[in-house]
């Protein structure tokens, strides 16, 4: 006789998450200047390429910031795109949008039409600590 087991349901791990959210807040504040404006850009030049972070919102316990990686204008493959909310207050940082995905959900059925993974949303983050890993060691210049 053949038992049809279902596969259990992904369940995210919430503390594992908060601490890679905590990491990218402490990553991403070494990038951040004080006296930093709605729409300006900053640069960090790295020996593989570089990244370009846009404040696109300011207030009091947040920031919403675009950071992106430019290729080199690859006709092929876009540029990676990451829009991120910076959480003062609470000390996080997280993605709340990436390539093609806009609002990402906490868990994805799968399969699913759009083939993401059932934690796509801690894959996109982790990304996220990989980029300002790579970079963080580097110096911001600021752009008009």
């Amino acid at each position: 006789m053949i038992l049809n087991r279902a596969k259990p349901r992904y369940q995210p791990d919430v503390n594992r998450f908060l601490a890679l959210c905590g990491r990218n807040y402490a990553l991403i504040l070494r990038w951040l200047p004080r006296d930093w404006q709605e729409g300006q850009k900053l640069r960090a030049q790295g020996t593989k390429g570089h990244l370009l972070l846009t404040l696109q919102e300011n207030t009091r316990y947040t920031q919403l910031v675009e950071i992106s990686r430019p290729l080199g204008g690859e006709p092929l493959v876009q540029d990676p795109k990451l829009l991120v909310r910076i959480y003062h207050d609470a000390k996080l940082a997280e993605v709340l949008t990436g390539q093609q995905i806009s609002l990402l959900s906490a868990v994805y059925d799968y399969p699913n039409v759009c083939m993401y993974q059932s934690n796509e949303k801690y894959q996109v983050n982790a990304f996220l600590e990989d980029l300002l890993t790579i970079g963080c060691r580097h110096a911001l210049a600021v752009q008009s």
